[in-house]
Protein backbone atom coordinates (compact mmCIF):
# COMPACT_ATOMS: atom_id res chain seq x y z
CA UNK A 1 0.00 0.00 0.00
CA UNK A 2 2.51 2.56 0.68
CA UNK A 3 4.54 1.70 -2.84
CA UNK A 4 0.94 2.28 -4.20
CA UNK A 5 0.61 5.53 -2.07
CA UNK A 6 3.77 7.21 -3.06
CA UNK A 7 3.49 6.01 -6.60
CA UNK A 8 -0.04 7.65 -6.86
CA UNK A 9 1.21 10.55 -4.88
CA UNK A 10 4.31 11.38 -7.19
CA UNK A 11 1.97 10.59 -10.71
CA UNK A 12 -0.84 13.25 -9.45
CA UNK A 13 1.23 16.17 -8.32
CA UNK A 14 3.43 15.47 -11.46
CA UNK A 15 -0.05 15.98 -13.61
CA UNK A 16 -2.63 17.87 -12.27
CA UNK A 17 -4.09 19.21 -15.20
CA UNK A 18 -4.66 15.62 -16.27
CA UNK A 19 -5.54 14.71 -12.45
CA UNK A 20 -8.77 17.30 -12.02
CA UNK A 21 -9.53 16.69 -16.02
CA UNK A 22 -9.91 12.41 -14.81
CA UNK A 23 -12.26 14.03 -11.97
CA UNK A 24 -10.52 11.84 -8.95
CA UNK A 25 -7.77 12.36 -6.01
CA UNK A 26 -7.32 10.13 -3.76
CA UNK A 27 -8.51 10.37 0.23
CA UNK A 28 -5.31 7.91 1.56
CA UNK A 29 -7.23 8.64 5.05
CA UNK A 30 -10.87 7.96 4.35
CA UNK A 31 -10.15 4.57 1.64
CA UNK A 32 -8.93 4.70 -2.19
CA UNK A 33 -10.97 3.82 -5.16
CA UNK A 34 -7.51 1.82 -6.10
CA UNK A 35 -9.13 1.56 -10.00
CA UNK A 36 -10.10 5.23 -10.04
CA UNK A 37 -6.97 6.21 -8.35
CA UNK A 38 -4.41 4.60 -11.33
CA UNK A 39 -6.58 5.76 -13.98
CA UNK A 40 -5.72 9.35 -12.57
CA UNK A 41 -2.57 8.67 -12.17
CA UNK A 42 -2.00 7.49 -15.87
CA UNK A 43 -3.69 10.38 -16.70
CA UNK A 44 -1.59 12.77 -15.34
CA UNK A 45 1.52 11.04 -16.28
CA UNK A 46 0.30 11.32 -19.78
CA UNK A 47 -0.60 15.00 -19.41
CA UNK A 48 2.97 16.44 -20.91
CA UNK A 49 2.11 14.79 -24.61
CA UNK A 50 2.09 11.73 -26.33
CA UNK A 51 -0.57 8.91 -26.93
CA UNK A 52 -3.27 8.58 -24.04
CA UNK A 53 -2.24 4.89 -22.74
CA UNK A 54 -5.06 2.37 -22.02
CA UNK A 55 -7.07 3.18 -19.39
CA UNK A 56 -9.50 1.48 -17.39
CA UNK A 57 -12.84 2.66 -17.95
CA UNK A 58 -11.71 4.28 -21.23
CA UNK A 59 -12.04 2.83 -24.63
CA UNK A 60 -9.07 3.20 -26.75
CA UNK A 61 -8.97 3.64 -30.36
CA UNK A 62 -7.84 0.43 -31.49
CA UNK A 63 -8.80 -2.62 -34.55
CA UNK A 64 -10.00 -1.27 -38.20
CA UNK A 65 -11.60 2.01 -39.31
CA UNK A 66 -13.26 2.17 -42.39
CA UNK A 67 -12.62 4.82 -45.10
CA UNK A 68 -15.26 6.37 -47.30
CA UNK A 69 -13.81 8.33 -50.37
CA UNK A 70 -13.92 9.46 -53.74
CA UNK A 71 -12.31 7.15 -56.43
CA UNK A 72 -10.88 9.82 -58.39
CA UNK A 73 -8.67 10.83 -55.41
CA UNK A 74 -6.77 6.92 -54.64
CA UNK A 75 -4.55 7.52 -57.85
CA UNK A 76 -2.64 10.15 -56.33
CA UNK A 77 -1.96 8.94 -53.04
CA UNK A 78 0.62 6.27 -52.18
CA UNK A 79 -0.08 3.06 -52.92
CA UNK A 80 1.48 1.47 -49.62
CA UNK A 81 -1.57 2.85 -48.10
CA UNK A 82 -4.15 0.50 -49.73
CA UNK A 83 -2.88 -3.00 -48.51
CA UNK A 84 -6.49 -5.09 -49.67
CA UNK A 85 -8.86 -4.58 -52.29
CA UNK A 86 -11.73 -2.07 -51.38
CA UNK A 87 -14.25 -3.28 -49.30
CA UNK A 88 -17.52 -2.02 -51.33
CA UNK A 89 -17.66 0.87 -53.82
CA UNK A 90 -19.79 2.12 -56.24
CA UNK A 91 -19.33 4.31 -59.60
CA UNK A 92 -18.52 7.47 -57.70
CA UNK A 93 -17.65 6.47 -53.82
CA UNK A 94 -14.87 3.40 -52.47
CA UNK A 95 -14.56 1.98 -49.09
CA UNK A 96 -11.54 0.76 -47.42
CA UNK A 97 -10.85 -0.91 -44.26
CA UNK A 98 -7.66 1.06 -42.26
CA UNK A 99 -5.45 0.29 -39.08
CA UNK A 100 -6.76 3.41 -37.16
CA UNK A 101 -3.18 4.49 -36.54
CA UNK A 102 -2.91 5.20 -40.16
CA UNK A 103 -5.38 7.09 -40.86
CA UNK A 104 -3.68 10.23 -40.02
CA UNK A 105 -1.16 9.26 -42.79
CA UNK A 106 -3.86 9.25 -45.59
CA UNK A 107 -5.32 12.45 -44.13
CA UNK A 108 -1.69 13.40 -44.46
CA UNK A 109 -1.38 12.46 -48.00
CA UNK A 110 -4.68 13.87 -48.93
CA UNK A 111 -3.21 16.94 -48.18
CA UNK A 112 -0.31 16.81 -50.01
CA UNK A 113 -1.97 15.53 -53.05
CA UNK A 114 -5.30 17.40 -53.07
CA UNK A 115 -4.19 20.47 -50.27
CA UNK A 116 -7.05 19.70 -48.71
CA UNK A 117 -7.84 17.30 -45.43
CA UNK A 118 -9.28 15.31 -43.97
CA UNK A 119 -11.13 14.33 -47.49
CA UNK A 120 -12.32 11.48 -46.61
CA UNK A 121 -14.63 9.89 -43.58
CA UNK A 122 -14.39 7.36 -40.70
CA UNK A 123 -15.79 5.06 -39.64
CA UNK A 124 -16.01 2.32 -36.48
CA UNK A 125 -17.78 -0.17 -38.40
CA UNK A 126 -18.24 -1.54 -42.15
CA UNK A 127 -22.42 -0.94 -42.07
CA UNK A 128 -21.74 2.86 -41.06
CA UNK A 129 -19.10 3.58 -44.31
CA UNK A 130 -21.50 1.31 -46.05
CA UNK A 131 -24.15 3.81 -46.03
CA UNK A 132 -21.90 6.58 -47.67
CA UNK A 133 -22.76 4.34 -50.58
CA UNK A 134 -26.52 5.07 -50.77
CA UNK A 135 -27.79 9.24 -52.01
CA UNK A 136 -27.39 11.55 -49.57
CA UNK A 137 -30.26 12.27 -47.48
CA UNK A 138 -32.16 15.38 -49.42
CA UNK A 139 -31.92 18.52 -47.43
CA UNK A 140 -35.05 20.81 -48.42
CA UNK A 141 -35.56 24.05 -49.85
CA UNK A 142 -36.48 26.96 -47.81
CA UNK A 143 -36.96 30.63 -48.52
CA UNK A 144 -34.91 32.65 -46.24
CA UNK A 145 -36.29 36.47 -44.29
CA UNK A 146 -34.05 38.96 -43.01
CA UNK A 147 -35.65 41.28 -40.88
CA UNK A 148 -34.13 41.25 -37.25
CA UNK A 149 -32.33 44.75 -38.13
CA UNK A 150 -32.61 46.23 -35.21
CA UNK A 151 -31.82 43.71 -32.92
CA UNK A 152 -28.50 42.97 -35.38
CA UNK A 153 -27.28 46.14 -35.39
CA UNK A 154 -27.29 46.59 -31.82
CA UNK A 155 -25.03 43.09 -31.28
CA UNK A 156 -22.78 43.75 -33.94
CA UNK A 157 -20.69 46.40 -32.51
CA UNK A 158 -20.47 43.81 -29.52
CA UNK A 159 -18.11 41.43 -31.67
CA UNK A 160 -14.55 42.33 -30.64
CA UNK A 161 -11.53 41.26 -32.34
CA UNK A 162 -9.22 40.93 -28.97
CA UNK A 163 -11.11 37.76 -27.40
CA UNK A 164 -10.74 36.07 -30.76
CA UNK A 165 -6.68 36.39 -30.73
CA UNK A 166 -6.65 35.53 -26.90
CA UNK A 167 -8.75 32.19 -27.49
CA UNK A 168 -6.25 31.59 -30.96
CA UNK A 169 -3.53 32.45 -28.79
CA UNK A 170 -4.90 29.48 -25.68
CA UNK A 171 -5.56 27.05 -28.07
CA UNK A 172 -1.93 27.21 -30.55
CA UNK A 173 -0.42 27.23 -27.60
CA UNK A 174 -0.83 23.13 -26.89
CA UNK A 175 2.02 21.24 -28.50
CA UNK A 176 -0.81 20.01 -31.02
CA UNK A 177 -4.80 19.10 -30.05
CA UNK A 178 -4.53 16.11 -31.84
CA UNK A 179 -7.95 13.63 -31.41
CA UNK A 180 -6.21 10.98 -29.59
CA UNK A 181 -3.52 12.77 -27.69
CA UNK A 182 -2.87 14.09 -24.11
CA UNK A 183 -2.50 17.58 -25.32
CA UNK A 184 -6.07 17.36 -27.47
CA UNK A 185 -7.39 16.35 -24.75
CA UNK A 186 -6.27 18.75 -22.41
CA UNK A 187 -7.12 21.38 -25.22
CA UNK A 188 -10.91 20.20 -25.13
CA UNK A 189 -11.18 20.00 -21.28
CA UNK A 190 -9.50 23.64 -21.45
CA UNK A 191 -12.46 25.18 -24.06
CA UNK A 192 -15.07 23.53 -21.89
CA UNK A 193 -13.96 25.47 -18.77
CA UNK A 194 -13.79 28.93 -21.01
CA UNK A 195 -17.34 28.01 -22.14
CA UNK A 196 -18.29 27.54 -18.81
CA UNK A 197 -17.10 30.98 -17.96
CA UNK A 198 -19.63 32.29 -20.39
CA UNK A 199 -22.55 30.20 -19.00
CA UNK A 200 -22.04 31.48 -15.66
CA UNK A 201 -25.18 33.58 -14.42
CA UNK A 202 -27.71 32.57 -17.47
CA UNK A 203 -29.74 29.50 -16.33
CA UNK A 204 -30.58 28.75 -19.87
CA UNK A 205 -27.11 28.39 -21.19
CA UNK A 206 -25.19 25.21 -20.73
CA UNK A 207 -22.13 24.02 -21.60
CA UNK A 208 -21.32 20.24 -21.73
CA UNK A 209 -18.91 17.67 -23.66
CA UNK A 210 -20.02 15.23 -26.31
CA UNK A 211 -17.58 11.97 -25.41
CA UNK A 212 -17.13 10.00 -28.17
CA UNK A 213 -16.58 5.88 -28.45
CA UNK A 214 -13.68 5.64 -30.27
CA UNK A 215 -11.23 8.33 -29.94
CA UNK A 216 -10.82 10.29 -26.50
CA UNK A 217 -11.02 13.77 -27.15
CA UNK A 218 -14.45 15.79 -26.72
CA UNK A 219 -16.48 17.78 -28.49
CA UNK A 220 -17.42 20.69 -26.53
CA UNK A 221 -21.26 21.84 -26.78
CA UNK A 222 -22.09 25.10 -25.12
CA UNK A 223 -26.76 25.72 -25.48
CA UNK A 224 -27.55 28.84 -25.38
CA UNK A 225 -31.43 27.30 -25.11
CA UNK A 226 -34.83 28.69 -27.32
CA UNK A 227 -37.08 30.43 -25.02
CA UNK A 228 -40.24 29.50 -27.24
CA UNK A 229 -38.94 26.92 -29.81
CA UNK A 230 -35.92 25.13 -27.53
CA UNK A 231 -36.94 21.81 -29.72
CA UNK A 232 -35.50 23.88 -33.22
CA UNK A 233 -31.71 24.37 -33.45
CA UNK A 234 -29.11 26.65 -34.78
CA UNK A 235 -25.41 24.94 -35.07
CA UNK A 236 -22.55 27.17 -35.41
CA UNK A 237 -19.23 25.46 -34.68
CA UNK A 238 -15.46 24.79 -35.40
CA UNK A 239 -13.48 21.81 -35.44
CA UNK A 240 -10.63 21.94 -32.19
CA UNK A 241 -8.35 19.26 -33.34
CA UNK A 242 -5.32 19.85 -35.58
CA UNK A 243 -2.47 18.17 -37.08
CA UNK A 244 1.37 18.41 -38.49
CA UNK A 245 1.59 15.23 -40.88
CA UNK A 246 0.84 12.64 -38.51
CA UNK A 247 2.05 11.61 -35.04
CA UNK A 248 2.39 13.15 -31.77
CA UNK A 249 4.36 16.44 -33.66
CA UNK A 250 4.40 19.98 -32.95
CA UNK A 251 1.09 21.21 -34.25
CA UNK A 252 -0.31 25.00 -32.86
CA UNK A 253 -3.01 24.98 -35.83
CA UNK A 254 -3.89 28.95 -35.01
CA UNK A 255 -5.17 28.79 -38.62
CA UNK A 256 -6.28 25.22 -38.83
CA UNK A 257 -8.36 25.60 -36.70
CA UNK A 258 -8.16 27.84 -33.77
CA UNK A 259 -9.29 30.66 -35.53
CA UNK A 260 -12.35 28.67 -36.39
CA UNK A 261 -13.37 27.60 -32.74
CA UNK A 262 -12.39 30.98 -31.14
CA UNK A 263 -15.15 32.71 -33.77
CA UNK A 264 -17.72 30.42 -32.99
CA UNK A 265 -16.70 31.57 -28.93
CA UNK A 266 -16.62 34.81 -29.80
CA UNK A 267 -20.39 34.02 -31.58
CA UNK A 268 -21.56 33.28 -28.60
CA UNK A 269 -19.61 35.74 -25.92
CA UNK A 270 -21.50 38.61 -27.91
CA UNK A 271 -25.03 36.96 -28.10
CA UNK A 272 -24.79 36.53 -24.16
CA UNK A 273 -22.70 39.39 -23.51
CA UNK A 274 -25.74 41.77 -25.17
CA UNK A 275 -28.36 39.68 -23.30
CA UNK A 276 -29.68 38.11 -26.23
CA UNK A 277 -32.49 34.98 -25.72
CA UNK A 278 -33.56 33.36 -29.12
CA UNK A 279 -36.98 31.96 -29.55
CA UNK A 280 -34.69 28.98 -31.14
CA UNK A 281 -31.93 26.86 -29.41
CA UNK A 282 -28.44 27.68 -30.72
CA UNK A 283 -25.58 25.12 -29.98
CA UNK A 284 -22.41 26.08 -30.61
CA UNK A 285 -20.31 23.87 -31.03
CA UNK A 286 -15.56 22.51 -30.79
CA UNK A 287 -15.63 19.42 -33.10
CA UNK A 288 -13.37 17.03 -31.86
CA UNK A 289 -11.51 14.83 -34.69
CA UNK A 290 -11.99 16.56 -38.04
CA UNK A 291 -8.94 16.07 -39.06
CA UNK A 292 -9.02 12.22 -38.48
CA UNK A 293 -12.50 11.97 -41.17
CA UNK A 294 -14.98 13.84 -39.53
CA UNK A 295 -15.04 12.02 -36.60
CA UNK A 296 -16.59 14.55 -34.41
CA UNK A 297 -18.92 16.42 -36.30
CA UNK A 298 -20.47 12.72 -37.79
CA UNK A 299 -21.73 11.23 -34.05
CA UNK A 300 -23.67 14.41 -33.00
CA UNK A 301 -25.06 15.27 -36.39
CA UNK A 302 -26.09 11.55 -36.32
CA UNK A 303 -26.93 11.50 -32.99
CA UNK A 304 -29.26 14.49 -33.90
CA UNK A 305 -30.40 12.85 -36.91
CA UNK A 306 -31.15 9.66 -34.79
CA UNK A 307 -33.20 11.55 -32.06
CA UNK A 308 -35.10 13.61 -34.51
CA UNK A 309 -33.70 16.88 -33.42
CA UNK A 310 -35.02 19.67 -36.10
CA UNK A 311 -31.86 21.85 -36.88
CA UNK A 312 -32.87 24.75 -38.83
CA UNK A 313 -29.19 25.65 -39.99
CA UNK A 314 -25.40 24.87 -39.76
CA UNK A 315 -22.47 27.39 -40.23
CA UNK A 316 -18.90 25.33 -40.33
CA UNK A 317 -16.30 27.64 -39.59
CA UNK A 318 -12.95 26.32 -40.61
CA UNK A 319 -9.60 28.16 -40.99
CA UNK A 320 -10.86 32.35 -41.08
CA UNK A 321 -7.79 34.16 -39.82
CA UNK A 322 -5.71 34.64 -43.68
CA UNK A 323 -6.76 36.74 -46.44
CA UNK A 324 -5.53 35.14 -49.29
CA UNK A 325 -7.73 36.51 -51.65
CA UNK A 326 -9.33 39.91 -52.88
CA UNK A 327 -13.23 38.96 -51.36
CA UNK A 328 -13.20 38.96 -47.34
CA UNK A 329 -15.47 35.16 -47.35
CA UNK A 330 -15.98 32.98 -48.99
CA UNK A 331 -18.74 30.06 -49.00
CA UNK A 332 -17.88 26.22 -50.42
CA UNK A 333 -21.11 25.12 -53.21
CA UNK A 334 -20.96 21.78 -52.92
CA UNK A 335 -22.50 19.32 -50.65
CA UNK A 336 -23.87 22.34 -48.45
CA UNK A 337 -26.97 24.07 -48.62
CA UNK A 338 -27.34 26.77 -51.68
CA UNK A 339 -30.52 28.10 -50.11
CA UNK A 340 -28.64 28.65 -47.23
CA UNK A 341 -25.41 30.16 -48.74
CA UNK A 342 -27.23 32.57 -50.73
CA UNK A 343 -28.77 34.09 -47.03
CA UNK A 344 -25.39 34.09 -45.83
CA UNK A 345 -24.55 35.97 -49.14
CA UNK A 346 -27.77 38.22 -48.19
CA UNK A 347 -26.32 38.85 -44.43
CA UNK A 348 -23.31 39.86 -45.71
CA UNK A 349 -24.85 42.72 -47.77
CA UNK A 350 -27.38 43.74 -45.60
CA UNK A 351 -25.10 44.00 -42.64
CA UNK A 352 -21.42 44.92 -43.52
CA UNK A 353 -18.64 46.62 -46.09
CA UNK A 354 -17.79 43.21 -47.15
CA UNK A 355 -17.56 41.28 -50.25
CA UNK A 356 -17.66 37.27 -51.06
CA UNK A 357 -17.42 34.75 -53.06
CA UNK A 358 -17.61 30.79 -53.62
CA UNK A 359 -15.97 27.56 -54.76
CA UNK A 360 -15.89 24.13 -54.74
CA UNK A 361 -13.61 21.91 -51.88
CA UNK A 362 -14.16 18.24 -52.44
CA UNK A 363 -15.64 15.41 -51.14
CA UNK A 364 -15.46 15.23 -46.95
CA UNK A 365 -14.01 18.28 -47.31
CA UNK A 366 -15.02 19.33 -43.70
CA UNK A 367 -17.42 19.25 -41.13
CA UNK A 368 -20.17 20.81 -42.53
CA UNK A 369 -20.64 17.34 -45.08
CA UNK A 370 -21.42 15.58 -41.72
CA UNK A 371 -24.58 17.59 -41.68
CA UNK A 372 -25.35 17.41 -44.74
CA UNK A 373 -24.66 13.87 -44.81
CA UNK A 374 -27.73 13.47 -42.59
CA UNK A 375 -30.09 15.88 -44.20
CA UNK A 376 -29.59 19.25 -42.60
CA UNK A 377 -28.56 22.48 -44.52
CA UNK A 378 -25.53 23.27 -44.14
CA UNK A 379 -22.97 26.13 -45.24
CA UNK A 380 -19.12 26.63 -44.49
CA UNK A 381 -17.76 29.90 -44.52
CA UNK A 382 -13.62 29.89 -45.06
CA UNK A 383 -11.08 32.63 -45.57
CA UNK A 384 -10.20 32.77 -49.07
CA UNK A 385 -10.41 30.75 -52.65
CA UNK A 386 -9.60 27.06 -52.07
CA UNK A 387 -6.14 28.02 -54.47
CA UNK A 388 -5.15 30.47 -52.46
CA UNK A 389 -5.80 29.17 -48.57
CA UNK A 390 -3.12 29.78 -45.24
CA UNK A 391 0.02 28.10 -47.13
CA UNK A 392 1.45 27.44 -43.30
CA UNK A 393 -1.49 25.11 -42.08
CA UNK A 394 -0.58 21.59 -41.42
CA UNK A 395 2.90 22.56 -40.39
CA UNK A 396 4.56 24.10 -37.31
CA UNK A 397 4.60 27.07 -38.71
CA UNK A 398 0.50 27.45 -38.16
CA UNK A 399 0.97 30.28 -35.48
CA UNK A 400 -0.52 33.26 -34.70
CA UNK A 401 2.33 35.09 -35.93
CA UNK A 402 2.08 34.12 -39.24
CA UNK A 403 -1.16 36.93 -39.36
CA UNK A 404 0.49 39.57 -37.63
CA UNK A 405 -0.68 38.26 -34.01
CA UNK A 406 -3.89 39.73 -35.09
CA UNK A 407 -6.96 38.45 -35.68
CA UNK A 408 -8.52 40.83 -38.56
CA UNK A 409 -10.20 38.45 -41.10
CA UNK A 410 -11.65 35.96 -37.97
CA UNK A 411 -13.42 39.00 -36.81
CA UNK A 412 -15.21 39.14 -39.70
CA UNK A 413 -16.40 35.66 -39.19
CA UNK A 414 -17.83 36.73 -36.28
CA UNK A 415 -19.75 39.45 -37.37
CA UNK A 416 -21.75 37.25 -39.96
CA UNK A 417 -22.32 34.45 -37.18
CA UNK A 418 -23.96 36.81 -34.81
CA UNK A 419 -26.47 38.09 -37.94
CA UNK A 420 -26.97 34.23 -39.16
CA UNK A 421 -28.25 33.54 -35.34
CA UNK A 422 -30.04 35.98 -34.56
CA UNK A 423 -32.14 36.05 -38.46
CA UNK A 424 -32.19 32.63 -38.18
CA UNK A 425 -33.12 31.59 -34.13
CA UNK A 426 -35.82 34.48 -34.33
Amino acid sequence: MRILKAFLVLALLSGSAAAVSAGYTPDFDRGVDVKQAIQAALEAAASAGGLLPELPGRQQEAGPVWVSMEKSDVGGLDGALFKAAPAAQNKRIVIYEFDADRVAELAAGMHRAYYRAPGFFAHDTLESALEDLKAPRPVPARAYAIDQAARVKELLPLVKEAPIVSAIASLSAFKNRGSRYATGVDASKWLQKEWAKLASGRPDVSVAPFKHAAFPQESVVLTLRGATEPDNVVVIGGHIDCVAGYGDTLAPGADDNASGASVTQEVARALIEGGYRPAKTIKFIGFAAEEAGLRGSADIAAAFRKDGVKVEGMLNLDMVNYKGSAKDIYFVTDNTSPDQNAFLGKLIDTYTEYTWGSFKCGYGCSDHASWTKNGYPASMAFESTFEQYNPSIHKPVDTLAQTGGRAEHAFKFARLGVAYAVELAK
